[in-house]
This record gives structure tokens, sequence and C-alpha cells, in this order.
């Protein structure tokens, strides 16, 4: 017979029947989004009536945000918005929203020059993966099942993709991140996340060659890879389900088992294999034997990497 305790001080959390599964519907299992923020006030009611029409039940998503090291009056939009919907009396609001402020000291400007200069990378990367380890650890809770990783600026993605992904089963799981740019009356469909590849052999050895605390970062003449990029793969007219393995991921969007962050794999804002942040999750969950997975063919679409401010 299991001993009773009568107290209120004393709580007892049983993790054995929290489960991520494909059935997570049927299931009832909860969901917690997470999305870091900084002078992103003009991409939040876009991005809450994306939200909005996610088709997995509200009534099983947390929402939980980080705000800092903001200029703008991205906290005062934030909180107008969950206001509005949280106060609706439809199927829209959901179970809880939890705002987070935390400023790092982060200083350099979020022009999209100088935010994705080849200098900038190493101690950008290492700072938004330290906000978005300081989210995950505030709100992440033993009834969650599922961690979404949702950015702010994107302008369109299938209402189903919770559910789409799920149906994979894989610990992690990336879309391919495009936008829309019309040049002469056609959308040219612009790549946007090179931070999602396979690693190269050519990769492997320059990482050998470098210091344990140098940061390689995608796409700059100053340290050529030859990873093969997911973003110039793939194709959204053809089959969604595709899938390939990964090395790297970028941060646009993830579906992560919850488990995966509960065992320790986190976002590294050091040098972890010579990566950071969302690459550096990749490199570290599959050292500890997950499996890190994209699907070239569902894309999701980002702003115009031409846009400013925000969080791209």
């Amino acid at each position: 017979m299991p001993l009773e305790i009568n107290s209120t001080t004393i709580q007892h959390i049983d993790l054995n029947p929290i489960e991520s599964t494909p059935k997570a519907v049927a299931n009832g299992e909860r969901v917690l989004i997470l999305t870091p923020l900084r002078d992103a006030s003009e991409y939040i009611n876009k991005y809450f009536d994306l939200l909005s029409e996610l088709t997995y039940p509200h009534g099983l998503i947390d929402l939980a945000f980080l705000v800092g090291d903001s200029t703008d009056d991205t906290m005062a939009v934030l909180a107008a918005e969950l206001d509005r919907v949280q106060k609706r009396t439809d199927k829209i609001p959901f179970r809880s929203a939890k705002i987070i402020e935390k400023d790092f000291g982060v200083h350099h400007h979020q022009d999209v020059e100088d935010r994705h200069s080849f200098a900038a990378q190493g101690p950008r990367r290492k700072a938004i993966g330290k906000a978005r380890n300081y989210l995950l650890y505030s709100a992440l809770q033993p009834e969650h099942s599922w961690v979404y990783w949702r950015d702010v600026d994107i302008v369109d993605s299938p209402s189903a993709i919770l559910e789409d992904f799920m149906a994979h089963d894989r610990d992690i799981l990336v879309p391919n991140i495009w936008f829309h740019r019309y040049e002469n009356g056609v959308d040219i469909e612009g790549r946007f996340d090179y931070n999602s590849w396979q690693e190269s052999e050519i990769g492997l050895a320059l990482a050998a060659s470098l210091e344990k605390d140098v940061i390689l970062a995608e796409g700059y003449k100053e340290y050529e890879t030859e990873r093969k990029y997911m973003a110039t793969q793939g194709d959204w007219r053809e089959n969604k389900d595709e899938e390939i393995p990964l090395d790297g991921i970028g941060g646009v969007n993830i579906l992560v088992k919850a488990d995966v962050h509960r065992s320790g794999i986190n976002f590294p804002s050091y040098s972890f294999e010579n990566q950071a942040e969302t690459e550096g999750f990749a490199k570290m969950a599959k050292r500890a034997g997950y499996g890190v997975y994209g699907l070239p063919n569902y894309v999701v679409w980002h702003i115009d990497t031409d846009e400013k401010p925000g969080n791209a």
C-alpha cells in the first residue's frame, strides 16, 4: 500500500504518463508554444492571427513569451493582443499565457545588415540561445508533452501544422523556411533559413581545425563548409511528408518532444561542437541519440529578408 501523506506543501508529480505521440489530440497531449521577442511589435498582430487559426485544440495549448532588450513597445502590444485573444468567448482562447521579461544587455542593432554580418553571428547566436533557455526553463511544466518553438515573424503557415508534425513522431522536426518576394508580379519564393543543413566532410574537417570556442555560421565566405542546406531543396507543391535527416536546424519553427528538453538538450549559449543556439541544439540532440529531421516540401513562410526590424 502506498503511504498517504496529507500536506498542502508536498506535491507528487508523476511524469510516467506524459507521452508525445502521433495521436496527440485523441490523447489530450498538452503543447507549450514558446516565442522569444525583441523589438517585434510590428509582427505581433499577424502572429496572433496565425496562432488563432491553429486547429490543435487551444484548450491544450499554453503560450509563453520572453521579452528582452526591446526598445520599442513590444511588451505593450503583446499584452494588448493577449488580452484581446484570451477575452474571447469562443474556442480561440488558449489554456494559459505567460510573459517573461529578461534583459541580457544585447545592444547590436536590429537592421538586416548589422544583424546578419559575420562578426555579429557568434555573439548574436549566443545571446539568442540564452534567451531561449531562460524562456524554456521558466515555462516548461510537467504536464507538457510537446514544445513548439515559433518565431514572431512568420507570415504564413498551415493551420494544422501541429497535427501534421506530430504525425511524424520525430524527436525534433523542422519545416523549410522560405519567403515571398514579388518581382515583376512573380513570386521568386526566396529561401530564408540556411541553418537547417546536413553535415559535410569539409564541414567536419573545418570544425576539427578550429579552436573550440569558434562558432561556425552558414553562408559566410569566412568559413566554407559545403554543407547541404534544406532551404535549397524541396518544393511546397510536392509531398509535404517527405523527411530528410538534419545535423543543424534553424529556429523559426521547431517541434520538440518535451522529454528531449527535460533530458538536458537545450540551446547552447556557448560553442558546442563549434555551433551555438539552434544548430548547437541539433548537434547536442544527435550526440544524445535523438533524431533530428526536416521536411523539405513543408514550407513555412517568413518575412522577406529585406524587411526590418524583428527576429529574422
